[in-house]
């Protein structure tokens, strides 16, 4: 990454926002590691414990709009600092009173979407200090945040078997408020922000079909990322009997990829074009999802097709924040509120399905391959719009950017 990019904007907000996005994913998504300990002590069912696990997701997915029009009517700092402090708050009542119930763990899944309602902020907050020709590098890097999910996966079973995972919520609230101070400390609004969006202009942006397009491409890549990373831990369980520390390490390692990969897909658009790139990741994703539903009776090679493809779903998170910019540039705060919600979404509808598909037929084959028939269908909506997009707002008239 050349010495323009790190000059172009200004990298204590930059970096700030990746650590206020990653710590909040991490809490996001701890109910995903999480859910086997939680639905043997609740008795909860398969189908159950996916809708607890998922409740979070759709619970961000909602708030990431409404957090983005706060970040848009205020400023995105501001924004942040709310979020920050109500998901705070939530994860202390949680850890002082515990969690009894199927009804109570949803209540805190509600609260807990505030935390993935962060998207909404960080990356507006980081990418409105950097240029077009560098919005890929500056959006990958703050949505590489989506990082905290290793860590629920690596630590919050482990944890709870060691102190309990009601206390896993209160030991959550140890980084969080670090994350707080440094956030108020050193994150700051460009002075080059965009004025505030009428909530009519979010009805407007809804009218354009390119809104759909992207929204629809989120939900696959993001979606599918989230998806899977909330429901890989039961998956180990269900499907190898692993217990859920195994099941945490190896999840981890799927979501260590797909988060990785996010920044450098990013710059591999800004490189080659985000259409191009975008093109190349559902096609991976989607082989190898399909593949993997067939039920493989090897972990190994469960792993390894689930990590390539979420590598592929990683890359493309970044590939899709390259191309929003280009085409929305006035209205950014709208549209990563729209298609953060999107993302979300997606996210939610694969968790849930996923464990309805395995509640109903007793395996997870059937909901892989229709998540691999939505990769697919992807790929042809995105080279169908590829020539438009190109001789239009994509143009080199029109940007400087590649797409």
């Amino acid at each position: 990454m050349n010495t323009s990019f790190w000059k172009s904007g200004h990298t204590p907000t930059l970096l700030s926002a990746f650590l206020y996005f990653d710590l909040s994913f991490m809490v996001w998504y701890v109910l995903g590691p999480l859910g086997v300990q939680i639905a043997a002590d609740l008795g909860l069912t398969t189908q159950q414990r996916a809708f607890m696990v998922a409740t979070p997701i759709l619970s961000g997915a909602v708030l990431r709009l409404v957090l983005g029009m706060l970040a848009d009517r205020t400023s995105p700092k501001a924004a942040g600092l709310f979020g920050q402090v109500v998901v705070i708050a939530a994860l202390f009542v949680a850890w002082l009173h515990g969690v009894h119930s199927y009804e109570q763990a949803l209540l805190l899944g509600l609260f807990l979407g505030m935390a993935g309602a962060s998207f909404a902020v960080a990356l507006p907050l980081a990418s409105q200090w950097y240029p077009p020709q560098h919005q890929g590098k500056a959006m990958g890097i703050a949505g590489a945040g989506n990082s905290g999910t290793v860590f629920a996966a690596l630590f919050a079973p482990m944890l709870a078997t060691m102190f309990g995972w009601s206390n896993v919520f209160g030991l959550a609230l140890i980084p969080l408020v670090l994350t707080l101070i440094i956030f108020v400390t050193f994150a700051k609004n460009a002075p080059s922000r965009p004025a505030p969006k009428p909530f009519a202009d979010y009805m407007k942006a809804l009218g354009d079909r390119d809104s759909w397009w992207f929204m629809f491409f989120y939900s696959v890549t993001f979606g599918g990322f989230l998806g899977l990373a909330s429901t890989l831990p039961g998956y180990f369980h269900d499907q190898y009997a692993f217990d859920p520390v195994k099941a945490g390490y190896y999840t981890a390692a799927c979501v260590f990829a797909g988060s990785m990969l996010r920044p450098l897909g990013g710059a591999l658009a800004d490189r080659i074009g985000g259409i191009r790139s975008l093109l190349v990741m559902y096609t991976v994703a989607a082989a190898c999802l399909f593949v993997v539903g067939f039920n493989l009776p090897s972990s190994t090679a469960a792993l390894a097709l689930f990590v390539v493809a979420m590598l592929s779903l990683g890359a493309g998170n970044g590939a899709v924040f390259q191309l929003v910019p280009q085409r929305f540039h006035k209205e950014i705060g709208v549209m990563t509120g729209l298609v953060g919600m999107a993302g979300g979404i997606g996210g939610f509808l694969l968790t849930a399905g996923l464990g309805a598909v395995k509640q109903s037929t007793g395996n997870y084959q059937m909901g892989l391959w229709l998540f691999a028939s939505l990769g697919a269908l992807a790929w042809f909506g995105l080279y169908g719009v590829k020539r438009r997009w190109r001789t239009t707002w994509g143009s080199a008239a029109m940007t400087a950017a590649r797409v």
